[in-house]
Order: C-alpha cells, then sequence, then structure tokens
C-alpha cells in the first residue's frame, strides 16, 4: 500500500468515525376527527423542525367512525394508531377498557404535568383505579348563547334569562308570544345541561365513585320537570341538536338560544349563521349553574408502535402555548392549557357578539367548572336516560316512574 492510499483510506476511516448518527425515520400514526385532525395537520411544519426524523400521518374520520374504529381496534389490538383523539363522551369507556397506557406511569410520570391543565380535565381522563388515560387538549365551558335582537324584541334581558332556571323559562314564554321564536331547540337541552351542572369534585353525572346510579336524586328529577314544562309552555322547537333543521334554526333565527360549550361560537360565526354577525351574545348559563360540554384529549393505545415518540408528540400539541393558541384561533377548540388562557387573544371583543368580550366569559366557566368522574357506562346512561325523557315528553309519563324505570334498566344493562 503506498503512502497516499494510506493517507486517503485513513481520511474514510476517520469519516465513518466522525459521522453523527442517523435517527431512523418513522412515521407516528395519529388518529383523529374533525377538526383536531385539521388542528394536527396545521402543527406538523412546526413539530417537524423540532423532530424531522418523525413523519406525521393523520388518520381522518368523521366523528362516529373514527370512535367505533378507536373501539374496534382497541377490542381486537388491530389496526392501532400511535396516537389516538378521544372525545369527552367516549373518555369513560375507554379509560376503563384497559387499552390505553397509564401516562401516570414511567416512563410518561404526567403527574409532573397535570397541574398545567384545567383541574377538571384530569378526573375526566382517570379510571377507578386511578391511571391516567390521556392528556386533555382542548375543552368546552359551558355557556348560553342567545340572540340579542330577538330577546330585545320581546322586552326580555339577559338577566331575565340566567336569574334562574324559572326565569328562564318565563322568559321563553314571552319571546314566543312576543316574537314566535322558540326559545330552545328541543327541552332536552335543558335536562342535559342540568343533569351535568354544578357537581361537586369528584361526583358523576349517572354514577357515583361506587358505581351507584344517580338518575333518581333530585338533580334528575329538576331537570325532567323543567324540560315538561318547556314542552308544555310550547316553548322549544322539538329539534334534535346537529339536525338539519337544527343548523338550519341558526340561520333561520327560529330559536333565541341555545347552551353548549364555548366552541359553537365558532360554528356559529362560521358555517351555521355568518350572517348574524352581532345579534348573538354570550351569557352565563341559568341559576349559576356550570358545566363543561365536550372536549378532547390524546391517548396512547398500549399497542401502539411507537410510543416514545407518540408521548413527545401529545406533550408538543398539549403544552406547547403557542399550539393551543393557534388551535383556539383557527378552529375554536378552547385551550386546556391554563398557560394559553391568559394569552392577550382572550382580551380582544369579538365582532360577531356585538364586540362582547366572549372568550372572557368562556374563561370564567372554565375556572368555575367542577371536575366531574366519568364512568364507561356514562354513554349507555345518557341513552337510557333520553329514551325515557322522550317518553315524558311525547307521551306524558310520569317523571318518578321513568326515572326509576331509567335506573332499573341501567343497572340491569351495566352488569351485562
Amino acid at each position: 500500500m503506498n503512502k497516499r492510499r494510506q493517507i486517503i483510506l485513513a481520511a474514510l476511516a476517520g469519516a465513518v468515525i466522525a459521522a453523527p448518527a442517523q435517527a431512523e425515520q418513522i412515521t407516528l400514526t395519529v388518529a383523529a376527527f374533525p377538526a383536531v385532525d385539521q388542528i394536527v395537520k396545521a402543527a406538523v411544519p412546526a413539530w417537524k423542525k423540532l423532530h424531522p426524523e418523525i413523519d406525521i400521518k393523520v388518520v381522518s374520520r368523521e366523528y362516529a367512525d373514527h370512535h367505533n374504529a378507536m373501539t374496534l381496534a382497541l377490542a381486537t389490538g388491530n389496526n392501532h394508531a400511535d396516537v389516538m383523539a378521544v372525545e369527552l363522551g367516549f373518555l369513560g369507556r375507554f379509560a376503563e377498557g384497559g387499552g390505553l397506557e397509564d401516562l401516570y406511569k414511567a416512563p410518561y410520570q404526567a403527574k409532573n404535568l397535570v397541574a398545567k391543565f384545567e383541574p377538571w380535565t384530569i378526573p375526566q381522563a382517570t379510571s377507578n383505579s386511578g391511571e391516567l388515560a390521556a392528556i386533555p387538549t382542548d375543552i368546552g365551558p359551558g355557556t348560553l348563547f342567545y340572540r340579542h335582537d330577538i330577546v330585545s324584541k320581546a322586552g326580555v334581558t339577559a338577566p331575565d334569562l340566567t336569574r334562574s332556571w324559572d326565569s328562564f323559562i318565563e322568559a321563553g314564554k314571552r319571546i314566543k308570544a312576543a316574537t314566535g321564536v322558540y326559545l330552545v331547540a328541543h327541552a332536552r337541552d335543558i335536562t342535559e345541561i342540568m343533569i351535568r351542572s354544578n357537581l361537586k369534585d369528584g361526583e358523576g353525572i349517572y354514577f357515583d365513585k361506587d358505581n351507584n346510579v344517580l338518575v333518581e336524586t333530585p338533580r334528575f328529577v329538576h331537570a325532567f320537570r323543567l324540560a315538561k314544562a318547556a314542552r308544555e309552555a310550547k316553548i322549544d322547537a322539538k329539534i334534535n341538536a346537529w339536525s338539519n333543521e337544527w343548523t338550519e334554526s341558526f340561520k333561520r333565527g327560529t330559536v333565541a338560544t341555545q347552551m353548549m360549550g364555548a366552541w359553537l361560537g365558532g360554528h356559529l360565526a362560521n358555517t351555521f349563521a355568518p350572517a348574524a354577525k352581532g345579534l348573538w351574545r354570550v351569557a352565563d348559563l341559568p341559576a349559576g349553574a356550570y358545566a363543561s360540554w365536550g372536549g378532547t384529549f390524546y391517548a396512547i393505545p398500549k399497542k401502539a408502535k411507537n410510543k416514545a415518540a407518540a408521548w413527545e408528540f401529545i406533550k408538543f400539541m398539549t403544552l406547547q402555548k403557542d399550539n393551543q393558541i393557534a388551535a383556539f384561533k383557527n378552529h375554536d377548540a378552547f385551550p386546556a392549557l391554563v398557560e394559553a388562557q391568559s394569552d392577550a387573544f382572550f382580551e380582544q371583543p369579538l365582532a360577531y357578539f356585538g364586540e362582547q368580550k366572549a372568550r372572557l366569559i368562556w374563561r370564567e366557566a372554565s375556572r368555575r367548572t367542577r371536575a366531574i368522574d366519568v364512568n364507561k357506562y356514562d354513554p349507555l346512561a345518557a341513552e337510557i336516560i333520553n329514551t325515557e325523557l322522550d317518553k315524558v315528553l311525547d307521551q306524558g309519563k310520569d317523571v318518578a316512574q321513568a326515572l326509576a324505570d331509567a335506573k332499573k334498566l341501567i343497572v340491569k344493562r351495566a352488569r351485562r
């Protein structure tokens, strides 16, 4: 070997030794539903700057299809995403199902992070055995949306709507008499917000900590009776939420109020009724009630292939203030991260709501909301309660009997 060749080989060997280790390129699969899928896609460029070795593949499905697919994946152990978005209504079932990573345990150690989120969101994601199944990303503090022009025409004020549940019903009668406009889309809306309002920390909607069924408590009796009063006063339009008739009612101005999570503001302004700009307002729920309405969490299935990357991605989406604010600005996803709620964006008046600083009302509602325990049988209980409520509203069934029958059926089906 001549001297020149020795030098070249030595240089090549040195280059090999000095070359930085190439990180393995992986693809992280994130399963989501609208508009969470859009929020994730929008965050990908910033993610790639931090983690060029990790590509993001977003699997988008419609809301029901997504959760059915996740339910099937967790049950069969097949076709798992690395990160799955979970809406609050499904969280209890998934958290108790045992198919998700416990984020309190190593290597996640999320106990060090939970104080960064709205306190009431963590119990929602915690199983009865104390496992943390998911991390919150957006929340839905509940408020009352109302058409200022319509209620004013009837001589009704915001305090008339919110002073008490009885004053809410009486205001509805005045609105209907003066304008012909219904107070609420469906009497069921009143029940749904009342049964989840002002619960004590740790109390569930349908079950207590010992899995006792709560549907015969005064909270449910009052909620059923008020819904019945609204139906008898003919101030509900008998329109189901998310139906074509429901969205059309916002465009036509045939319903004066809607109780729902803060995210409805974006739907009204951008999709349901953009032409009604300046006509809607936001107020607290009647009778000093505070409740959450929906919310999204991120979870890692136990069968996920890329758990370490999945955890990094979840922290990126939920703990980065910029990501949380961007999701709120562009998709009305109210941030679960407390730090993000102090952003100056919250102070801005909203033209759609007559220059009202509605985000501050939503923030205050969130801070007054209590932690609610979720149960894997919550969806079952909700279905049974709604069925019995329909019998009260449509068939005149006695309230006490309806709730007694609901309790009996919930106990029977939950034991299967």
